[in-house]
């Protein structure tokens, strides 16, 4: 465990093993002592929950993940940290501030583990923390967010009709949508995902271990696509806050672009997360905004709204990241 007193008032903790964590109350699966403990468990990543602490209570947390990368097409190896929003505090807290001295603590601690880069995405505003990004050195990248209400209208309503003839096409076809059940489909589905990411330099695949935990928590759903048997496509849907996140998405196209697989898998995601009462559907790494981009194209086809917003990113080597920094610069 890594202790750095930042303020007379608030210590910060970074924590790394389970069961070192303090009684906390959490709301966001992405920074909830859950997916520290499934990250925890699963090889070629680790957990680095920062916490805030005030007069012996638990005030703000945040989770920050560090993965392993590497690949043999191309040869890359390296450690890149993740968080995925900016952490879950009391209301009485100012949010900025509390922020601030996280950023520090979990910047400074992953700095010293080598890790070649730090990522910030999913944040609730455009502008959360911009100052205190700049002044530890993060450069922002311009980055496109799709969500979709689902308490406004239902999903149907908000499809085109083009994407309606895909789902009534591949409904007629006898494609299916349904919840992981078994281990063989389990399989089938993480086999596709490691096809499909196998050439995708900045996405990361998480180890099979970690999805077959996310598969057993409450706070995800594991969905497969099936053709006469086969799984043709597939995603993983958090749900969190009352909202549900699209995680891990991915399906045959070159063999089955006719029956759309991966139109009929969001579909079917976006239907229960309906029928659940969740009020909106987000499409997690949606990517930059590009004038031309296909992934892009394809979420928007579902009636989402895209919010313009920042990643933050910073390289551990001082001289590359004062390059990126200029050529990203706003």
């Amino acid at each position: 465990m890594y202790i750095c007193i930042v303020l007379e008032d608030i210590t910060i903790r970074i924590i790394t093993h389970s069961e070192d964590l303090p009684e906390m109350t959490s709301a966001k699966f992405f920074h909830s002592p859950e997916l520290f403990r499934i990250v925890e468990q699963s090889p070629g990543q680790a957990p680095y929950m920062a916490v805030a602490i005030r007069e012996g209570r638990v005030i703000a947390h945040l989770l920050a993940i560090l993965r392993r990368r590497g690949s043999l097409i191309p040869p890359y190896l390296f450690t890149q940290g993740r968080v995925y929003g900016e952490g879950e505090y009391d209301e009485d807290v100012d949010r900025e501030e509390v922020f601030r001295l996280m950023l520090e603590a979990i910047t400074r601690k992953l700095r010293r583990r080598l890790c070649f880069y730090i990522e910030f995405s999913d944040l609730s505003t455009k502008m959360f923390a911009y100052r205190h990004f700049r002044a530890c050195h993060y450069f922002p990248v311009q980055w496109l967010r799709i969500h979709n209400s689902l308490h406004s209208m239902p999903p149907e309503e908000r499809l085109g009709e083009k994407t309606l003839a895909h789902i009534k096409h591949g409904q007629l076809s006898g494609v299916t949508t349904k919840e992981v059940e078994t281990d063989e489909e389990f399989e089938a589905y993480y086999n596709m995902l490691r096809r499909f990411f196998t050439l995708k330099v900045r996405r990361y695949l998480p180890p099979e271990e970690m999805f077959r935990q996310l598969a057993a928590s409450a706070h995800c759903k594991l969905y497969v696509t099936l053709y006469k048997g086969k799984v043709i496509g597939g995603c993983a849907v958090v749900l969190s806050e009352g909202n549900a996140h699209l995680w891990y998405l991915a399906s045959l196209r070159k063999s089955h672009h006719h029956l759309h697989p991966g139109t009929m898998t969001v579909w079917h995601a976006l239907s229960e997360t309906h029928s659940m009462g969740l009020r909106h559907f987000y499409f997690m790494d949606v990517g930059l905004p590009f004038r031309k981009d296909l992934r892009r194209d394809f979420v928007l086809r579902f009636g989402g709204k895209p919010v313009s917003t920042y990643r933050w990113f910073r390289c551990t080597l001082n001289w590359l990241n004062r390059i990126l920094t200029w050529l990203w610069k706003e």
